[in-house]
């Protein structure tokens, strides 16, 4: 979709609209404008019972209690699904670090989260991935989280045999179809959704990478990214993988809206859905007659999920380096089937059209801009009430995610339908939901 009807605007305009659906704050904004119009009655396919919150919040106050009974709750990271099953993966990544300094290792932890994160689409109720060397078998997220994380260190997203754990341009642009599916252990009797576009995500992650050569060297590596945010891109010590054991590490503080703009300043251009304004990429975001909005952004709602999932994942791999990212509770609770299908299963948000799960829905139509935006948007009225319950006033939003309402959006599916499904069905390629 692109914003051609509007032949007036000048370049300074596009630019100017560019920038604003690319700033967390015109998320929330244009997500409460939303929720402000379906609540004065003004939406063709919503309405609302918000006397439903408190029960949500009982539910994901509840869940957050049995998982994390010692109240130490993470935050929402693909950190977690490399934790799947008990194993600590983690551990045997930096094992096979040792030697690389503090910067090195965390360049490779960001380049590990980047590419689990990018192959975490929905992989289809039939997948799983056996792992060998755990004998535990994983579906869903957590199985493409390990898969991911097995397929990193064998060395497939790296051109350099002698360092296997990275990522660069030159390794991903050669994956092809064959290849990944030995990676995942796709085969026939194991079929998972979206292969080829999971391949065709990777070869526009290579060229981004390689279009940009001053933040991302000539070897196209993302985790770069982090000595961009810091300033130390051009530093020679910080180039080398075997910078001394204990030398200083980057003391820095990088705010989440700042590593969201660079993260969408840098990749916008590699998602499949081709949204753009006026020839520009935007990513994920889509125009609605309920947006509103000022200048020449208006009548356009951005959601960045994906972006904005890399950058909750991006958090824990930064503070290894010594990067505390601040500001966490600017990003905004993530628009998908979870969050979004706990507020549809609970009630709160109810469609005109009581046959509104029987045909599948696409992310452009505006019936799922609306339910995106209202998840947004509700999920900011639920956090106040999780924090009262668990007693804890300054509990990031991130951790109320984790503790949390993903998990009561997987919880309350499979009270209601067999196997767990969505309320909804969408048509995506996996780069939105």
């Amino acid at each position: 979709m692109s914003n051609d009807h509007n032949p007036t605007l000048t370049p300074g305009d596009v630019a100017e609209a560019v920038r604003r659906l690319r700033q967390v704050a015109t998320v929330r904004e244009r997500c409460s404008n939303l929720l402000q119009a379906v609540r004065e009655g003004r939406s063709e396919h919503f309405t609302l019972d918000e006397s439903g919150l408190d029960e949500v919040a009982q539910r994901i106050a509840a869940l957050t209690r049995s998982r994390f009974p010692d109240g130490h709750v993470p935050l929402h990271s693909r950190w977690r699904h490399f934790e799947a099953g008990g194993v600590n993966r983690l551990a045997e990544v930096d094992a096979r670090l040792a030697g690389h300094g503090q910067v090195a290792r965390a360049r490779a932890h960001v380049e590990l989260v980047f590419i689990s994160v990018l192959l975490d689409a929905g992989a289809g109720p039939e997948w799983r991935y056996a792992e060998a060397e755990s004998g535990q078998t994983f579906a869903r997220s957590e199985g493409l989280g390990v898969a991911s994380l097995r397929a990193f260190l064998s060395g497939a997203f790296s051109s350099d045999p002698g360092d296997p754990c990275r990522v660069d341009a030159k390794a991903l642009a050669r994956i092809d179809v064959p290849t990944l599916a030995a990676l995942l252990q796709v085969r026939e009797v194991n079929p998972l959704l979206g292969l080829e576009g999971r391949v065709d995500l990777l070869h526009r992650l290579a060229r981004a990478l390689q279009s940009q050569p001053d933040t991302f060297t000539a070897d196209g590596r993302p985790g770069h990214l982090l000595d961009a945010l810091t300033h130390h891109h051009h530093a020679p010590r910080l180039h080398n993988h075997h910078v001394v054991p204990g030398s200083t590490a980057l003391r820095h503080q990088v705010s989440a809206p700042r590593l969201l703009q660079a993260l969408l300043d840098a990749f916008s251009a590699i998602w499949p859905s081709g949204q753009q304004f006026l020839g520009v990429p935007v990513g994920d975001c889509w125009a609605h007659p309920l947006a509103g909005g000022t200048g020449p952004s208006a009548g356009w709602v951005p959601f960045h999920k994906l972006s904005q999932w890399l950058s909750y994942s991006l958090v824990e791999p930064f503070q290894l380096a010594g990067v505390q990212v601040t500001e966490l509770d600017a990003l905004t609770g993530l628009p998908e089937y979870r969050n979004g299908g706990l507020l549809l299963d609970a009630g709160v948000i109810v469609p005109r059209d009581a046959e509104f799960g029987t045909r599948v829905r696409v992310p452009g139509e505006p019936w799922v801009i609306e339910w995106r935006a209202l998840t947004v948007a509700l999920l900011d009225a639920l956090l106040p009430r999780v924090r009262t319950l668990l007693g804890d006033e300054s509990l990031p939003l991130a951790c109320v995610l984790e503790g949390g309402s993903w998990a009561a959006g997987r919880q309350i599916a499979a009270e209601r339908r067999p196997g767990g499904a969505p309320p909804v069905a969408i048509d995506s390629d996996g780069t939105v939901f």
